[in-house]
């Protein structure tokens, strides 16, 4: 397992990290502590969660991946060998049970903080990201950016400001961004340069054969300002194994589990997995395999962030390190990406 360096910090991860949305809901604690001793032992230091997971998150359940994430911790007692990164929940309905009035301003971050502290049972948080804008945008696949400044929510520098203090206590060591546009990103890095506040090192969006939208924009902007991108949903929630191909729907996947998530199920979205699983099964390839090798050979991913309910499936994703894409192989996903030009956005 090949590690990096994450922006310009001095954070090095390992190329696969650890995504934990499944712990406490879809996995048990036991099963979650299995999934991370495997993963500790194939070198993988690098674990992203957040203070509203699980997911579907609700208040029953809300906590229960940092939990298991800070019991494993103590248990173990490697604190020292594991990155972790964890993130304030934004304004969204979906989530006011966690504060009345969510903003990042200083009472909701501060407030944040100390929850996903106690849980993780931490001094410290290596990566803290704000898990969405506060402020109207297009985000969670929504498209047509709509103009709405009288929904903007807490100023960036007055963010930034109350990040610097958390920074100070030593309470987290680095900031991030989540599901966040080219203008957020200069945005945060422009008043973090004018106004000596702590600098964006990532940026964590979903990224996939079925969804490059970070090509267009985003990557220019990332790898001139050097800012990694953190990719999530690689497998476009499982849809990328070919398992929901002709309509299936497993016993116990996420799909059968959660029908309503239809965002890597529309009608191209659909054609273009059949290309690229038949394209994998043609070289001979395990679909799961060349999809996440596909997103770890772009230049401006730092670490490919995989989410599994099972120790084999987390195996499977892991051993996608030993594979490296041929020209050939990359020219012929380009060709299906051309005829289907992010089919998910």
């Amino acid at each position: 397992m090949q590690t990096r360096m994450l922006g310009n910090s001095d954070l090095e991860v390992s190329e696969i990290c650890l995504g934990t949305m499944t712990f406490g809901g879809q996995n048990t604690e036991a099963e979650s502590h299995a999934q991370l001793d495997c993963a500790h032992g194939l070198g993988i230091n690098f674990l992203d969660v957040a203070e509203m997971y699980p997911v579907p998150t609700s208040a029953v359940n809300q906590g229960l991946s940092e939990q298991y994430i800070g019991n494993w911790m103590q248990a173990r007692g490697n604190r020292d060998q594991v990155v972790v990164a964890t993130k304030a929940a934004g304004p969204a309905e979906m989530v006011r049970y966690l504060r009345l009035d969510i903003h990042f301003d200083q009472a909701n971050l501060v407030a944040a903080v100390e929850g996903s502290l106690q849980r993780l049972q931490t001094d410290y948080i290596d990566l803290y990201q704000l898990h969405w804008p506060d402020r109207a945008s297009n985000y969670f696949g929504q498209l047509g950016y709509e103009h709405q400044p009288e929904q903007d929510g807490t100023p960036i520098e007055e963010t930034l400001a109350v990040l610097k203090s958390l920074v100070d206590a030593g309470k987290i060591r680095y900031i991030g961004l989540s599901n966040e546009t080219p203008w957020g990103l200069m945005s945060f890095l422009r008043y973090a340069e004018k106004l000596n506040l702590p600098r964006v090192v990532t940026v964590q969006n979903p990224y996939s054969l079925l969804h490059r939208v970070p090509d267009i924009a985003l990557a220019e902007v990332m790898q001139r300002e050097q800012v990694d991108l953190l990719a999530y949903s690689p497998l476009a929630f499982g849809t990328l194994t070919g398992k929901y191909l002709g309509g299936a729907r497993p016993a116990g996947s996420r799909l059968a589990l959660f029908p309503h998530y239809q965002r890597y199920l529309t009608a191209p979205g659909v054609r273009a997995t059949e290309q690229y699983v038949a394209l994998a099964q043609q070289h001979g390839l395990d679909p799961v395999q060349m999809a996440l090798a596909f997103v770890r050979s772009r230049p401006f991913v730092a670490s490919t962030i995989i989410g599994a309910t099972s120790v084999a499936q987390l195996e499977q994703a892991a051993d996608s390190v030993r594979l490296a894409l041929s020209s050939e192989l990359l020219a012929a996903i380009e060709a299906i990406h051309l005829q289907y030009p992010n089919p998910c956005p």
